[in-house]
């Protein structure tokens, strides 16, 4: 379900206040357990709310940095969402932080539990790496997989893929849904309309009962 829409006049705009949310979430899971991770999605929609991110001060040595989903690619390539968070994320502030790769890392050594997770969606509707069509899909999305990280591969995903399942990223305490432009406001309103699930696997995220919020503009 949404919790809360926002909508801003302009990327910049987005950005800052998506950063100053989530640096506040990431404070709040910090006092709570006396740490934090922070999982993040790639693309290049996210590029503003890293360098924003990067700026805001809280106690980053606390924090545990991974993806949500990421390409089977080396961290050199332009496809990583390694490589993006290393050049956007992993500096100023945030420098202190501490990154986990999900390419190369063993499934049993990425963090368990996720505090914040801020995801993205495509025009074909979907999120992490839940690609309609995806030959792990119905297990990647099953709210009772047993598996924290699934490899999956779709005819609109490129390279292969990994990614968080569903049930991880639900349990995180904060979900942001980060959006831009008016193509992806239709998509939204598509998947948020009647229609199965795996034909728009976003559609997981918006009608399970744990909210969401809503981070657009044009």
């Amino acid at each position: 379900m949404i919790a809360t829409e926002h909508d801003f006049a302009d990327r910049q705009a987005l950005a800052t206040a998506l950063a100053g949310d989530v640096a506040a979430a990431l404070t709040r899971a910090i006092t709570a357990t006396g740490s934090a991770v922070l999982a993040v999605s790639g693309g290049t929609t996210p590029k503003l709310f890293f360098d924003a991110l990067s700026g805001e001060k809280l106690a980053w040595d606390h924090v545990t940095i991974t993806l949500v989903d990421e390409r089977q690619v080396p961290d050199t390539s332009d496809r990583s969402n390694a490589k993006l968070v290393k050049e956007h994320l992993l500096k100023n502030e945030a420098a202190a932080a501490r990154f986990v790769p999900m390419f190369g890392t063993p499934a049993d050594q990425m963090p368990a539990r996720l505090d914040v997770v801020t995801l993205g969606m495509g025009n074909d509707g979907h999120t992490a790496s839940f690609f309609p069509g995806g030959d792990t899909l119905a297990e990647a999305i099953d709210p009772s997989t047993p598996q924290k990280i699934i490899a999956i591969s779709a005819p609109g995903s490129g390279e292969a893929r990994l990614t968080y399942t569903l049930p991880v990223l639900l349990a995180a305490g904060f979900r942001a849904l980060h959006l831009e432009g008016d193509e992806k406001r239709d998509t939204l309103k598509r998947a948020l309309a009647d229609g199965p699930v795996p034909d728009m696997p976003v559609r997981a995220v918006l009608r399970s009962p744990s909210p969401v919020s809503i981070y657009w503009c044009p």
